[in-house]
């Protein structure tokens, strides 16, 4: 293994992850994320603009942070000219010093603060600069926590959308609300912000792995949105975290009510560990504790009414889904089990070695067995046409090798068809459809060129493709090749079965089939390992009982039959003639005797 990974270093799957690609080829690849990101950008930037607009701010600092006769740390200059009313008397000019740096505030210096920062026109300029770099420093990390290198697949779009709307949503709560009195207190404020609610449904919809970026990416946003206070967003992120933890391990809907219920003891233990921590007595009040806890109750509770509605309209391959396709009686499984048995039980080990070697590497488990179980759903309509299902005569005998390749590969088409009939998950049918990639039809490309006596290209005789591009997709087009192929290996004891399943992976690597994928040679190595154990297990070998008889051996108590032949014809009918002119001569006898008896008389 070590001489194929030397021989295969330069292989395009990772030269892929080390290119150092262009800006512009950059932009190309990943335009839609661009644009999302930067509408998302301008989104936060509007109603940071609205929570600048109407905060009490001067020089970016909010108004209550200055007192009468505080010694100032900076100068402040007004930027325009604010004219004197009756409610106001106090009249500002333009280029007016209000206060001095290194002189106390006096209290017309400080009442000229107020009136600026009262004042409709007046708007903070510094403050949404200072926002604007954060939140752009906020989109770079973004794109680098989700970027294919980082999350070792692609981000669709519907997942980036959802994402980003999420994030508006929390942090456009989190400017407003603050505003109110009653949340005034940090410790309130962190009971309030529904950034659970989310990483809940983004851990089910998605993964884990998109949750945990979305808690930091959150955690940042909510400690800028609540005035760089450190308890709400503290709060939130090892609340979204622990949620990411208890939600994963659900099976059931069900389980999620019991998962709410835990998240809202661990959060009134969150609160309270940072109460002692703040140690802040006049922000702090017991109830927020029950605050919280309902808090992440009612995140568990809304996220289950949510998950049906959001499963149908992104068609996401959402754990629960997962679990409802991988029942083996659907219909759909019933009928492949009853039209092409063959099939069934071969996509049935397809699913158990995709299983437990997408569960050796760290992947997606679930759906590498979900993807087993439907991958050759094409073959339902025409059965009798792969050699698993045939029993008598092949069909492929009579047909032009031609209309063989076009039979073959067509399964690969209906496959998805059928998928997409009934809204599989796109993850599914990405399994379905690269489940081959774009590999060669062997046995009917050298029958071609023996009847036609000529070469032929091997793209006539190829898979369409695509070649997959997930770990799961390409964990099951493996288990595919080695399920099938095992099955021609005489004698399968565990060194050949060893030696057998690593050529048979050498030879995908070799012929490019997972160039996009992002699997790594150590993955190669743990996953012929997880196939090796599967199938050693499988074709076992059992001690012969000693009363054990062969079948097809004669059965000594049972007189041998001999087989038909045409002297043995011959001899029969001998026997019959003879048998036949003795019985002839016997009556003849009788009547002569009868005769006789008569004429005595």
């Amino acid at each position: 293994m070590n001489k194929a990974k030397n021989q295969n270093s330069s292989n395009t799957m990772f030269v892929e992850k080390t290119k150092i690609r262009t800006p512009l080829e950059y932009i190309k690849q990943n335009y839609i994320a661009l644009i999302i990101t930067g509408v998302t950008l301008l989104v936060l930037l509007v109603m940071t603009f609205f929570d600048v607009a109407t905060r009490e701010t001067v020089a970016s600092f909010a108004l209550e942070e200055y007192q009468v006769g505080q010694i100032s740390d900076k100068t402040i200059v007004a930027d325009k000219t604010l004219p004197a009313t009756e409610a106001d008397p106090i009249y500002i000019v333009k280029g007016e010093k209000v206060i001095r740096k290194g002189f106390p505030i006096t209290e017309e210096g400080y009442a000229k603060l107020k009136k600026i920062a009262d004042s409709p026109t007046y708007i903070d300029f510094r403050a949404f600069a200072n926002a604007f770099l954060y939140l752009l420093l906020l989109v770079f990390f973004a794109l680098f926590l989700y970027s294919s290198y980082m999350m070792d697949r692609k981000v669709k779009p519907k997942e980036m959308v959802f994402l980003a709307v999420s994030y508006v949503i929390v942090y456009t709560v989190c400017l407003f609300i603050k505003k109110l009195p009653a949340f005034y207190s940090q410790f309130c404020l962190a009971t309030v912000i529904p950034s659970t609610f989310f990483v809940i449904l983004v851990t089910i919809l998605f993964d884990s792995k998109s949750a945990l970026r979305f808690s930091i990416l959150i955690s940042l946003g909510i400690f800028f949105a609540c005035s760089f206070r450190p308890v709400p967003s503290i709060f939130q992120l090892a609340s979204s975290i622990t949620a990411i933890r208890v939600v994963r391990k659900t099976e059931k809907r069900t389980d999620m009510v019991f998962a709410s219920i835990l998240l809202s003891i661990l959060n009134v233990i969150y609160l309270f560990a940072l109460s002692i921590i703040v140690s802040d007595e006049t922000e702090f009040s017991i109830i927020y504790l029950l605050y919280v806890a309902a808090n992440a109750l009612i995140s568990g509770i809304f996220a289950l009414g949510f998950l049906t509605p959001l499963e149908l309209m992104l068609n996401t391959a959402s754990v629960f889904r997962l679990m409802d396709l991988s029942d083996t009686n659907s219909s759909l499984m019933r009928k492949m089990m009853i039209t092409c048995p063959g099939t069934y039980n071969h996509s049935l080990m397809v699913a158990t070695l995709a299983e437990n070697a997408c569960n050796a590497i760290g992947a997606n488990s679930l759906l590498a067995r979900v993807g087993g179980y439907y991958h050759d759903i094409g073959k339902t309509d025409i059965p009798e046409y792969f050699v698993e299902n045939q029993q008598g005569q092949n069909p492929h005998n009579e047909l032009n090798p031609r209309l063989s390749y076009s039979i073959i590969k067509s399964h690969v088409k209906k496959g998805i068809e059928k998928a997409n009939q009934m809204r599989f998950p796109h993850e599914v049918v990405d399994i379905i459809a690269s489940h081959h990639g774009n590999d060669l039809i062997k046995f009917f490309h050298y029958k071609a060129e023996q009847s036609e006596e000529h070469d032929i290209p091997l793209e006539e005789f190829s898979y369409p493709g695509p070649l997959p591009s997930s770990k799961e997709a390409a964990v099951v087009m493996l288990a595919d090749t080695v399920e099938a192929a095992c099955k021609t290996l005489e004698k399968p004891s565990y060194e050949r079965l060893e030696k057998f399943i690593h050529t048979l992976v050498m030879a995908k690597l070799e012929n490019h089939q997972l160039d996009e994928c992002p699997l790594k040679f150590s993955d190669l190595d743990i996953i012929e390992k997880s196939f090796v154990n599967i199938l050693a297990g499988y074709y076992h070998s059992r001690i012969k009982y000693p009363d054990q008889k062969d079948p097809d051996a004669q059965n000594p108590s049972e007189k041998a039959i001999p087989a038909p032949s045409v002297e043995n014809d011959k001899k029969d009918a001998e026997k019959k003639e003879s048998k036949a002119e003795s019985e002839d001569k016997k009556e003849t006898k009788d009547k002569v005797r009868k005769k006789k008896g008569k004429n005595e008389k």
